[in-house]
């Protein structure tokens, strides 16, 4: 049986029982989820191979892939990695960005973690949450957490505690609630190679919002690059984008993200176009037995009433950070309506529009209609 520890992020304070119970269960080796202002983490001593195998084990996640390291401070970046030799741009970012949704891929100090943290690689992927409740755990805990989202691999993350229970109870040791998160989408993963800023992975920091920082940042479009994968050439294509080429990384192939029913993502630059061809396959789809849903805005949830069994507003076109702070609890809504095929409206790739492109790509399967 999973435990609970309910606390108000407004009120948490080192001397919590609760708090210093989670610290001291992870100092044990045991796994504790937390929540940060991303999504919730699954938490365990980064020290500890034993403990990091346990993360691997709930999740039921490829042990090829790296976690990332949480820190509460940064005087502990002096065990993870050389910090005096650390380049000035990488200085900049954390000066700016930390505690924050920004993850640093820097050198890793040979021991400084398990092996399985860092998949063999000779790097360590590191970020300090902007979280009460995470911060004073970690520095209760007194050691690095490796933690990855807490939920089972290739579900969506999750940002309550209600969905990490949905996932992970009797798997994991405990469960930080400290409430729903802010930011709703993951970290932004960056690494440093002679001075560029390069995005491995979108999250809630924007490539525009580092560029004010560091200058010369290197980042894609998560929508145009999964049409050049597929072939697709333009707005009249016909095709949908399936990715069927060897994944260069993982996660460009298999779903991520994913809820049980099918997705797609439709679009296209016309939004009457996109809403008519969702209206149709919605049809077809219904004539075929299935439940079907769409996950839509603010502004065009009124277009699908009569057609979809299930309408689920991410947030508003105007707002892309409510959509992104929608998006996972979204498409578990989906799961827990049973519906078993849905289309998706693709938001705009500008500021954290990117990252929820990039999950909702993941979630598909990069499954893409353009019309």
């Amino acid at each position: 049986m999973t435990k609970v520890w309910i606390m108000n992020p407004q009120k948490i304070e080192a001397a919590d029982s609760g708090l210093q119970e989670a610290a001291r269960w992870l100092r044990e080796g045991k796994r504790v989820a937390f929540p940060t202002e991303t999504v919730y983490g699954l938490g365990a001593d980064a020290r500890s191979a034993e403990a990091v195998a346990g993360i691997f084990a709930a999740k039921g996640r490829p042990s090829d892939n790296p976690l990332i390291v949480h820190i509460a401070d940064r005087s502990q970046l002096g065990d993870l990695t050389d910090a005096d030799r650390l380049d000035e741009t990488s200085r900049r970012l954390m000066d700016d960005f930390w505690p924050g949704p920004l993850t640093l891929v820097l050198p890793a100090k040979p021991g400084a973690v398990a092996a399985n943290v860092t998949a063999g690689l000779p790097t360590v992927a590191v970020r300090m949450p902007d979280h009460p409740v995470a911060l004073r755990l970690i520095e209760a805990a007194g050691c690095p957490v490796a933690a990855p989202s807490a939920n089972r691999s290739g579900r969506p993350s999750p940002t309550r505690a209600s969905h990490v229970l949905a996932d992970l109870d009797g798997l994991i040791d405990g469960i930080v609630d400290g409430g729903p998160t802010g930011v709703g989408v993951e970290s932004t993963v960056v690494e440093v190679v002679d001075g560029v800023v390069h995005v491995l992975r979108p999250g809630g920091v924007s490539a525009e919002e580092l560029r004010r920082v560091a200058g010369r940042v290197e980042a894609r479009g998560e929508l145009s690059a999964a049409l050049a994968r597929s072939g697709e050439g333009g707005p009249s294509s016909g095709q949908l984008a399936e990715e069927e080429a060897a994944p260069k990384s993982p996660g460009m192939k298999y779903a991520h993200y994913a809820p049980r029913g099918r997705l797609t993502v439709v679009s296209g630059d016309s939004p009457d176009r996109i809403s008519a061809w969702i209206r149709e396959q919605l049809r077809k789809a219904s004539a075929e037995g299935e439940r079907t849903g769409v996950l839509t805005f603010e502004e065009h949830c009124e277009q699908y009433g009569s057609e979809a069994d299930v309408v689920v507003t991410a947030g508003s076109l105007q707002s892309p950070e409510t959509v992104a702070r929608n998006l996972y609890g979204a498409l578990r809504s989906f799961d827990e309506q049973n519906v078993t095929v849905i289309y998706a409206e693709a938001l705009e790739e500008e500021g954290i529009g990117l990252a929820v492109m990039n999950r909702l790509l993941k979630a598909a399967g990069h499954r893409i209609k353009l019309v």
